[in-house]
């Protein structure tokens, strides 16, 4: 999931569409594409590139099934993005924008009612079989049903049906208007409907489970140990390779996948030569663990690569299906015993900056006080919201000087005392006598020293929290149910936020197993801004909307924010070049796929 959870954050792009559309090899919010239609390659993809060598990377915990799109299981890193394909694929160095691969030509109702996709005849599957309009149909109607992951029918919500017109062509059909519902529909990847009617969609259990798929991507399954390794390999016949929005890219013969227990293990084995490339995401290792002899004679090097990417929100979650966690009072508090400049500072090197929106490091996040169309689409619902909405910036708590912890703590205390909290017997208790007790579940070691000093300072509370690190798959598994007190959460945001909201807030999804809505959020007002960002018509309403929404989530004290980096922290051998230019808006799978291998000799 988080692999498809990234990839709509990168993806997701809108059309205005005030005119009536031709049929265009791609698509953006203005009209304006950055591309011309005789466009070679995109220009962080290098010309230098050449095709070879065999990349070795890393994941942890491990994989039961070959099927991405299902809600049951863990499928292998990479399977999404190396063996399946969209209708279109997103420009990374333009924030609206994307063109045509399957689909070689895209045309937009002029009432934005409908998009009609022309395939391109020389999409082929790996089994080299045609892509055709069927495979598209079946593919959302697939995607739409019960029987695969609930974030897509979320996604695809209101892309009412598909109507396939000839051999060649397909329109999508809409329930109603909706600035972006058009590129989502160039999202969809598609599947071979022949491969999936004869081998079952679900291969629920056993060696079915684990039968490799047919894609069109640019690489097929070589070979795997289920939940040990993967090894992917580049489709010799692979029908795109010269396609201008894949040309310079996927330049590496094999990519093997190997699984590590847990992040330590792994960042030794890094060191150690075991595999060539890693996305740091724990600042001590950074700063700690990623020097040495072989960083210092240029074996290995890391480096920080900036990007201008949506940071969302990281944050402790709270189950507001819980009843400790019902009132917002209770939920404030625990955001006030984080002591976030003691733990930037002792423990990630003051390499964070604290995240102060859910649109974290973007023009979507709010600042200052409501005003204009954001405040308009507020003031309806004044009474329901808390007044802070209207009257205080969005500004997480700070402990800067000597006492500036006591004193959060201190607002806390009081806080939980209005929502029924005392301390009895140096216990803090509510007034039938429980105690205030929960459980914080962690799906990876490397967290557990952040959380050592936060369970500290709710102790001085009279609270009562553990924390605990489990597998990897039985964390997935119970956050799909819902299944925790407290869990640390990432909500990736792209530059166009959209359909992805209803997952993440909206009532709809709150009791759907496999939702994004981990926190359980139920509120009218949140559903209405949801909406709004949704069906935007306009730069200036989406925007808006989303400040608003911003601050409606923030005031709702769901999570206890954390931090973010405006930058990629990777580490990998000097066996890379790189293109000159760098991408604007990616995550890291993206970036390495431009690159290839050094000692690599051009094919004659």
């Amino acid at each position: 999931m988080s692999r498809i959870v990234w990839s709509l954050f990168i993806m997701l792009f809108v059309c205005s569409g005030a005119t009536p559309l031709h049929a265009a090899h791609g698509i953006s919010i203005d009209g304006k594409l950055k591309y011309p239609p005789d466009f070679r390659q995109f220009e962080y993809a290098s010309a230098q590139a050449v095709k070879g060598g065999q990349l070795v990377l890393h994941d942890l915990g491990s994989f039961d099934k070959m099927n991405p799109f299902t809600l049951k299981g863990t499928p292998p890193l990479g399977l999404d993005i190396f063996v399946f394909e969209t209708l279109a694929v997103a420009s990374l160095d333009e924030p609206f924008a994307e063109y045509g691969l399957i689909a070689k030509d895209i045309e937009v109702a002029k009432d934005k009612l409908s998009v009609v996709f022309t395939l391109n005849e020389a999409a082929r599957f790996s089994d080299n079989s045609p892509i055709t309009p069927e495979d598209v149909k079946f593919s959302l109607d697939t995607l739409k049903s019960d029987l695969a992951h609930p974030s897509y029918a979320y996604y695809y919500q209101d892309i009412a049906k598909a109507e396939i017109l000839d051999k060649h062509r397909i329109r999508f059909v809409f329930a109603k208007p909706n600035r972006e519902l058009h590129m989502i529909a160039a999202q969809l990847p598609v599947m071979s409907a022949q491969f999936y009617r004869k081998h079952c969609f679900e291969q629920k259990d056993g060696d079915a489970a684990l039968l490799p798929p047919i894609g069109s991507g640019p690489y097929i399954v070589d070979s795997f140990k289920q939940g040990k390794s993967i090894t992917y390999k580049r489709n010799p016949n692979y029908w795109a390779v010269n396609h201008p929005v894949r040309k310079g890219l996927f330049n590496f013969d094999t990519i093997t996948i190997n699984y590590y227990k847990d992040q330590i293990v792994a960042v030794e084995a890094f060191k150690a030569g075991e595999f060539d490339f890693m996305p740091v995401n724990i600042a001590k290792q950074w700063a700690r663990d990623m020097e040495g002899g072989r960083f210092d004679d240029g074996t290995l090097i890391k480096k920080v690569f900036p990007h201008k990417n949506n940071a969302g929100m990281q944050g402790f979650l709270m189950n507001t299906r819980r009843p400790l966690f019902k009132d917002s009072r209770v939920r404030e508090a625990m955001g006030l015993a984080l002591d976030f400049e003691w733990t930037n500072k002792s423990l990630f090197f003051n390499q964070y900056t604290r995240a102060n929106s859910f649109f974290s490091n973007s023009p979507l996040a709010a600042t200052g006080l409501p005003v204009g169309l954001e405040l308009e689409y507020l003031e309806p619902f004044r009474k329901q919201l808390p007044v802070d909405v209207f009257q205080k910036p969005l500004t997480p708590p700070v402990t800067t000087g000597k006492d500036g912890l006591r004193i959060n703590l201190r607002k806390a205390e009081e806080l939980l005392r209005e929502a029924g909290w005392t301390i009895q017997d140096g216990v803090l208790k509510n007034k039938a006598g429980t105690p205030f007790a929960f459980e914080i579940l962690l799906a990876s070691p490397s967290f557990e020293r952040v959380m050592a000093p936060y369970v500290k300072n709710l102790k001085i509370l009279g609270i009562q929290a553990e924390y605990r690190t489990i597998d990897p798959a039985l964390y997935t598994e119970r956050e799909q149910k819902f299944d925790f007190d407290m869990i640390v959460q990432v909500y990736g945001q792209s530059v166009s936020p959209g359909n992805e909201q209803r997952n993440y807030w909206h009532s709809a999804s709150a009791d759907i197993p496999g939702s994004k809505n981990l926190a359980g959020v139920k509120d009218p007002v949140v559903d209405a801004m949801v909406d709004k960002i949704i069906y935007a018509q306009t730069q200036e309403e989406l925007t808006a909307a989303c400040k608003a929404l911003d601050r409606i989530l923030w005031y709702g004290y769901y999570l206890v924010p954390n931090w973010y980096m405006d930058g990629h922290r990777l580490a990998y051998r000097n066996i890379f070049k790189q293109p000159e230019t760098l991408p604007l808006y990616y995550d890291y799978m993206q970036l390495l796929m431009s690159w290839w291998m050094k000692d690599t000799a051009p094919a004659h």
